[in-house]
């Protein structure tokens, strides 16, 4: 299996089993960043060919097809992603102290772009997937629409740990 060098830019993407926190639970050690991107049936053929770990999820309904994923890691330390959340007033580059937000945050758009990490361990070959780019625009609900003008305070500056402010 020749090494796979291209990226993979990934248009209106649809992530799941988001845990950009690295919280542990059932399928995650503490510490790992992460979320998996749903893919047609022909890009995750092509891509698991490549040595790309490609998964299928079981359907909960018997006249769905299977539909395919891929593990996509978020990883700081070598080379860090541009992670950008956009909203109707602004964009911010999110890094790794607050990053965690998107567990929980309601998007309406992702525009992707995956690059390779080619591994090799006790003989077994394969190709991981990290983030390298990310846009994704947050939904927003008429209220903030209705207050977006309003000036923030001071305390919208301040950076808080994933617990939020002190009050």
């Amino acid at each position: 299996m020749p090494k796979v060098n291209r990226n993979i830019a990934i248009e209106n993407a649809r992530i799941v089993f988001r845990n950009f926190s690295g919280k542990e639970g059932r399928f995650n050690p503490e510490g790992r960043r992460n979320f998996c991107v749903f893919l047609d049936e022909s890009t995750a053929k092509e891509l698991k060919s490549d040595g790309w770990n490609i998964r299928w999820l079981e359907p909960r309904n018997p006249d769905e097809d299977l539909q395919a994923y891929m593990q996509v890691s978020v990883n700081y330390s070598v080379a860090p992603p541009k992670i950008v959340a956009i909203t109707s007033r602004n964009k911010t580059i999110l890094n790794e102290s607050t990053i965690h937000i998107l567990d929980w945050a309601e998007i309406e758009n992702v525009d992707l772009i995956v690059r390779p990490y080619n591994w090799e361990v006790s003989g077994k070959k394969g190709v991981k997937a990290y983030v390298k780019t990310m846009y994704l625009t947050l939904a927003e609900d008429e209220f903030e629409s209705k207050y977006k003008d309003v000036p923030d305070s001071a305390i919208g500056s301040l950076d808080f740990d994933e617990d939020g402010p002190p009050f």
